[in-house]
């Protein structure tokens, strides 16, 4: 039980992360590429041997997903009031995304063929924060996930979020989002853990995962 908490706190802190890492995109027109980084790294670890490594192994992923920690435990604690609105609607609706894309075989193979792609592409750039390689993720994005009749509609200034660079960035951290949100259906996560699982999971996020 407290490995599977363990694991969903982990998956936990990369979706509200992700959230967090859009809403300052469209709102501000910024990336924190310390914190977008090992989101976009996870979108290509397929065959991770620990939840751990897919966000940079056991000694990096606790500073790694920092940012969606904190967001997770103002979230489900007592700060919830200083969380940006946005960033909660983020999350909630990127764990409602992947759930109507596991109903969607064809898609998650097209998903698969795409990654192929990316992993050719990355060793050519050598570097996931290259634009080429973001603006290929969020390809894969709009080619995919925003076929689906339910949307993330991101809401932010309009000056940013008209401009390629950044329309590119928010896609790519959805997507990572989606692949956090997908974890963290393989670990057991529901939705109404958040309510009702919500001791168990602050106390993961208090410790060292």
């Amino acid at each position: 039980m407290q490995h599977d908490a363990r694991e969903q706190a982990i998956a936990l802190a990369a979706i509200f992360q992700a959230a967090e890492l859009v809403a300052n995109l469209a709102r501000k027109g910024t990336l924190d590429t310390e914190y977008a980084k090992p989101l976009l790294d996870s979108i290509l670890v397929i065959n991770a041997s620990s939840t751990e490594d897919i966000y940079g192994g056991q000694f990096e992923c606790q500073g790694n997903l920092a940012l969606g920690r904190r967001i997770a435990k103002e979230v489900m604690g007592k700060g919830r009031d200083a969380v940006n609105p946005d960033t909660i609607r983020y999350a909630l609706s990127m764990i409602h995304l992947e759930s109507k894309l596991h109903k969607e075989p064809e898609m998650l193979s097209a998903i698969g063929q795409r990654l192929g792609q990316l992993e050719r592409q990355l060793e050519h750039y050598d570097d996931v924060m290259h634009e080429n390689v973001v603006a290929g993720i969020s390809g894969m994005y709009q080619d995919t996930l925003s076929k689906l009749p339910f949307r993330i509609q991101v809401h932010g200034d309009s000056r940013f979020l008209q401009q390629p660079q950044i329309a590119h960035q928010v896609r790519a951290i959805l997507m990572t989002g989606i692949r956090a949100a997908m974890l963290w259906r393989q670990v057991g996560g529901k939705r109404w853990h958040l309510i009702f699982k919500r001791k168990v999971l602050m106390k993961q996020l208090e410790g060292r995962f």
